[in-house]
């Protein structure tokens, strides 16, 4: 049975797994300890919201947002940061349907959109996000300042 829904506390074990998946998958190392604590510590100080994918009581994927707010609209914008099915479970709608759920946030929250990036070089991405009503947005730069410490 296919589902989604708001992620606990008490998913963060499986939740973990997946969360490294996904930075190994951005050429991260894998730590799974800290990748438990990362988001042990967003949930509880509710720095962000976590739906959870779940297949027959495992989950198998995740969208995580975080809020950010626009001033010259006045109101809050979700930041779609964290997108990622388990490879096993692609191709079975999980990807729409965490979507779905931040689309979902966007509106119960009064929020005016939702916002993300991803890489030229996505094509499941780019082919996905227009799928689920995503506009590309080239009107501006995007510009990054790292921090290197």
């Amino acid at each position: 049975m296919k589902n989604t829904r708001k992620a606990t506390v008490q998913d963060v074990s499986q939740l973990a797994e997946l969360f490294d998946q996904y930075r190994v998958f951005y050429h991260k190392e894998s730590d799974i300890q800290a990748a438990e604590n990362f988001l042990k510590e967003r949930i509880e100080r509710n720095d962000s919201e976590i739906f959870a994918a779940e297949s027959d009581d495992k989950l198998v994927g995740f969208v995580q947002l975080f809020p950010l707010f626009s001033s010259t609209r006045m109101k809050r914008y979700w930041l779609l940061n964290d997108l990622f099915v388990n490879e096993n479970y692609r191709g079975n709608g999980f990807s729409k349907e965490l979507i779905e759920e931040a689309k979902r946030l966007a509106k119960s929250t009064d929020a005016c959109g939702v916002l993300l990036e991803t890489g030229k070089s996505n094509d499941i991405g780019n082919k996905l996000y227009p799928s689920c009503g995503f506009e590309i947005y080239d009107e501006v730069n995007f510009y990054e300042w790292t921090n290197k410490i």
